[in-house]
């Protein structure tokens, strides 16, 4: 408790006394490029958070971002960096996984990966939607910046969000020759390489693309098989090509492919089951006994267009088109032991077909963006649950379908030099068509995982059924700026995700499972403001915010009988406030500090479940928590710089983040939640004066703090005991050399 104290009075008078964090909001291509020259980020910063170029201090949104290079700089490794750098946000790789996403903004989001389920918090790569969280961890490489909007999304953005919305841009070509190779090696015998290159072919048209791979030994082994455990085997690359005959015209066509072969993430027993050695915690959290196997594959693809149109100076038109895949075969053992006590074998796969057609105003007193927007998903799986202790195994497979049609429009007013207003809303229509199967079978397998002649001799679940969902979700703001370098703004807003079904839905325990769930609704305030001081040499963003959530989805699992069932409820209401600052101070090139904080309060008001010992419907609202929402989030970072004559320029920045307690599920549990942890970073660059080289060296988790990032608890001696965690990364150093051609 004092560490925890000690770490946040640090932070928070850090934050106090720098100013703003992580470089707000979307930098532009030429924001970026003098970012990737300078090796730091100074003077205005361009925002693109409102589909057009405008100062952040305009913006009437929470908004943070940072660019390809930064991350560079700082050694992140993938975008789950993003949760040391952004107030209130957690952005994980989910339990048992090791490229599905898990991300939370403000308490609202969605831990489970399931097929089917929507994320609270949405995707995009370069506007395109990403449907689904398997294969979202996205690696850090050809990329320009990442933006994270906090808060409900739908009247710019191609798909509605109730959580916020993360976008990844990656670099565009440009029409000059350019090509870069990277290369690192580090701690577990790390061993990375990137290239990348564009090709101009004429004045007009270039082609360009990159390839990275990745490969790592596990932090830990799988004492049982031998295998490597928590490793990485990836190999991911992207091609593009970009057409621009005249000012007016742009076409931009883009491929890119993800390979995912590491192995699969088994769980870290938390508890004994006995006095058994193969059922007692290990010495090493990183450590496995699971039999289940080793076998894992993740595969992500996916090609999208874009076309831009100006048609004057104050209208541009533009379409996305984009099509996505994937594919998941993987295995988690529950129960972290060679027998099959608790065993799932699965896979998932699903495709997407996007449509988006915007219209830009842009004109001295009105902006805006008028939007249409297709969704055509599908989304289908299978796993086994296999209870080696019963010799049974409970198949569950299905698919879930949906098409979503919207409007979308968001139209800011300039009424006087110093006052404005934004109005906007959007209607959506989301259709989905949900097939569920669930069947016990005696025996370790069911017919789709190796056991052809397995016949059920319960069916559980068998059905087909559909719902349509419509909403509108307005949204309204204004702001007011005293003077040219500060905005006060007020913002109110609705959002909204639509209801569906539950892939794994029981429909001997929840007979009701075959109508589905109904949407959940957030209603969101928020005030801020966005300052520039002293001479433009201190940033500063502040923002409270209040939200009431109403019918949110939250899915439990508990043993019943011989077997596991699911449950998705709309449990009732719940209201979240808080508050967030962002901070930076810039005196000059050769000196800056960075800091954030964070604040979430979120409570249910009302939690109405089923009480799986009653049967009844009960209100468990002074029983339960919100989910991977620690109440404070921080971090701090100083970047020092110092040009040497004749041998370049060098930085070191070291940075240290902190978040406090938070459960991973909505019910309690000392043994899988998370006590408040801090982790220190440190990253030492060297650029060579004509920025053709630099070398890099990157400590992270300095002092190698072991913290869970997720978990499963089945307890009870049928189950095993089944209490596992999962863990994020040990103390790590790499090195990595880079040369631009």
């Amino acid at each position: 408790m004092i560490a925890k104290t000690k770490a946040l009075r640090l932070l928070a008078a850090a934050t106090a006394l720098t100013a703003f964090a992580t470089p707000q909001a979307g930098f532009s291509q030429e924001s970026s490029a003098a970012t990737a020259d300078s090796g730091e980020d100074t003077g205005e910063i361009v925002v693109t958070a409102r589909r057009r170029e405008e100062s952040l201090v305009d913006v009437p949104i929470s908004v943070s971002a940072i660019s390809g290079d930064q991350l560079f700089r700082q050694g992140a490794v993938d975008i789950t960096s993003l949760q040391d750098k952004t107030p209130n946000m957690t952005l994980q790789v989910a339990r048992g996984s090791n490229s599905t996403l898990i991300a939370f903004i403000r308490g609202i989001g969605q831990q489970d990966p399931v097929w089917g389920f929507e994320p609270g918090v949405g995707l995009y790569v370069d506007d395109v939607y990403v449907a689904r969280p398997q294969g979202a961890v996205l690696d850090i490489f050809d990329i320009d910046r990442v933006e994270v909007l906090r808060g409900p999304q739908g009247t710019l953005y191609g798909r509605n969000t109730i959580g916020g919305a993360i976008k990844y841009v990656t670099r565009r070509l440009g029409h000059e020759f350019e090509a870069k190779l990277r290369g690192s090696y580090g701690s577990y015998n790390q061993r990375d390489f990137v290239g990348s290159v564009t090709v101009p072919l004429g004045e007009t048209f270039s082609v360009g693309g990159a390839l990275a791979y990745y490969k790592r030994d596990g932090y830990g082994k799988n004492r049982f098989t031998g295998a490597e455990h928590y490793n990485k085997d990836v190999l991911a690359g992207r091609l593009s090509a970009e057409f621009t005959p005249n000012d007016q015209l742009s076409i931009r066509i883009a491929a890119d492919y993800t390979r995912d072969d590491s192995n699969p993430r088994h769980g870290y027993r938390l508890l004994p089951n006995g006095t058994a050695a193969d059922f007692l915690p290990l010495g090493d959290v990183y450590d496995t006994r699971s039999g289940i196997g080793d076998d894992n594959k993740v595969v992500t693809k996916g090609v999208s267009g874009t076309i831009e149109y100006a048609l004057n100076d104050t209208l541009t038109l533009k379409s996305i088109t984009a099509y996505r895949k994937g594919h998941t075969d993987t295995v988690i053992d529950f129960d972290g032991t060679p027998g099959p006590v608790l065993d799932i074998p699965s896979f998932y796969k699903d495709h997407q077909l996007t449509q988006e057609v915007q219209a830009l105003l842009d004109t001295e007193m009105v902006q805006g963006v008028f939007g249409l927007y297709y969704l055509d998903s599908s989304a289908s799986g299978a796993f086994d649950t296999v209870i080696g202790n019963a010799n049974l195994t409970t198949l569950t497979s299905g698919d879930v379908d949906t098409k979503s049609y919207a409007a979308f429009a968001d139209v800011s007013v300039k009424l006087s030099e110093q006052f404005s207003v934004s109005v906007g809303g959007r209607y959506t229509s989301d259709k989905r068509e949900g097939t569920v199967f669930r069947a016990d079978y005696l025996g370790l397998r069911s017919p789709l995982f190796g056991r052809p002649t397995a016949v059920p001799f319960r069916i559980r679940t068998d059905y087909t059924n559909s719902r349509t969902d419509k909403k509108f979700t307005p949204r309204f703001s204004a702001s007011f700026k005293p003077n040219e370098d500060v905005n006060l703004y007020a913002s109110w807003s609705r959002g909204y995700k639509s209801g569906g079904f539950d892939p794994r839905g029981d429909a001997i325990f929840t007979p009701g499972t075959v109508n589905g769930y109904k949407p959940e609704t957030v209603t969101a305030y928020e005030a801020g403001m966005k300052g520039a001081f002293l001479d433009r040499t201190l940033f500063l963003n502040v923002a409270g915010f209040y939200s009431r959530y109403r019918d949110q989805q939250v899915t439990t699992q508990f043993l019943s009988g011989t077997t596991v069932v699911s449950s998705v409820d709309n449990v009732g209401r719940s209201r979240i406030y808080g508050w967030e600052m962002e901070a930076r101070v810039v005196p000059d090139r050769n000196f800056q500090v960075q800091a954030s904080i964070g604040y979430t309060n979120a409570k249910f008001q009302q939690f109405l479940t089923l009480d799986p010992v009653t049967l009844t419907i009960r209100d468990f609202a002074d029983q339960r928590v919100f989910q991977n929402t620690p109440k404070y989030t921080a971090n701090v970072s100083a970047t020092l710089g110092q040009d040497v004559d004749g041998i370049g320029r060098f930085t070191i920045t070291p940075a240290l983040s902190f978040r406090s307690n938070y459960s991973l599920f909505e019910v309690p549990n000392p043994v899988l939640d998370q006590k408040a942890y801090q982790l220190v970073d440190l990253s030492i660059v060297w650029t060579s004066d004509d920025k053709r080289f630099s070398i890099a060296g990157h400590g992270r988790n300095l002092f190698d703090r072991k913290y869970r990032v997720g978990g499963y608890n089945f307890p009870g001696a049928l189950l095993g005991n089944s209490v596992i965690g999962f863990y994020g990364p040990p103390r790590t150093f790499t090195l990595t050399g880079e040369v631009r051609f």
